[in-house]
């Protein structure tokens, strides 16, 4: 995943978004003591402790359902011993620990998951813990106000694109319909579902069928990719103009179809545009759409 830097009082920590969560390096932490190549020893001390002992098994315990009790334990039994100098590497392989890892190369270090990074910090100095924990809570901020930009961006291309969509169907489809047998809204949604049935595979009834629960307060388009409500965007313009020009729904999905294969495979294989995107992939909720292969086009 992608690393993420953040200046505490002049010291540079890194911090990596894992699976589990954040997890933060307590190395560079350990830098606040000692030099760069003193730094792995401060970490291998802190190991030592008996109370950094129960703290971990006490954490893993909590949050790893995997973690081995027993092989804690002996560890903890041998902690004050001169001649007990345990490495993060036999911690993690003896005990199925997931709070602690070792990484190498570029940004290489230990990174501790960030319950444990702030314990390693306050055995470090508590007045840097208080400025790591505000400096980490800032970057948190940023993030969220990322995401909630690139949202309020995707419902924005959406909604503003269907607003022109819906008004050439106002304007050039109901008036030549029957509206003793056809209300407007059924209008509404078939043009919708053209759209939706061009790039996703189904239309929207489909999708809240087979999603109840989510259907309460989302729809499909919700959970589409930056890149697909981009090319629904372009969908819905180029449908509006069709929709002028006369031509049949038939026709105008053949043509939408074609489009939206062509645009999705270009803009999710341009690295370029994949190199200005927001937020990291796990930001995203495409994997919803994978419902797709339930619905024949």
């Amino acid at each position: 995943m992608k690393n993420r830097i953040i200046d505490v009082q002049n010291v540079k920590i890194t911090i990596s978004k894992e699976e589990l969560d954040d997890y933060i390096c307590i190395t560079d932490i350990a830098k606040v003591k000692s030099n760069s190549s003193r730094a792995a020893d401060v970490v291998r001390n802190w190991l030592r402790n008996r109370g950094t002992l129960e703290y971990l098994s006490v954490w893993e315990q909590i949050y790893n359902p995997a973690f081995k009790v027993f092989e804690s334990e002996h560890f903890k039994k041998q902690a004050g011993l001169l001649t007990f100098t345990p490495s993060v590497s036999e911690w993690i392989q003896k005990t199925n620990a997931v709070g602690l890892y070792v990484k190498r190369g570029k940004y290489g270090g230990t990174y501790a998951h960030k319950d444990v990074a702030f314990e390693f910090a306050s055995a470090i100095s508590p007045v840097f813990k208080l400025y790591l924990i505000k400096e980490f809570q800032r970057l948190k901020e940023e993030e969220n106000n990322a995401r909630q930009i690139e949202w309020n961006a995707k419902r924005f291309l959406s909604k503003s694109n269907y607003l022109i969509q819906t008004d050439a169907v106002k304007n050039y489809i109901l008036p030549q319909r029957d509206f003793k047998k056809d209300s407007k809204w059924i209008a509404y949604a078939e043009e919708a579902d053209i759209v939706n049935v061009a790039l996703f595979g189904f239309t929207a009834k489909a999708w809240r069928e087979k999603n109840p629960e989510l259907a309460k307060k989302n729809n499909v388009r919700d959970f589409a990719t930056i890149n697909e409500l981009t090319v629904i965007s372009n969908l819905e313009t180029h449908n509006a103009q069709m929709i002028r020009e006369g031509k049949k729904k038939e026709q105008r999905f053949e043509v939408l179809k074609e489009i939206a294969e062509y645009q999705l495979n270009i803009l999710n294989t341009a690295e370029q545009i994949k190199m200005i995107e927001i937020c990291d992939n796990d930001l995203t909720s495409s994997e919803a759409l994978c419902l797709r292969d339930s619905f024949p086009i």
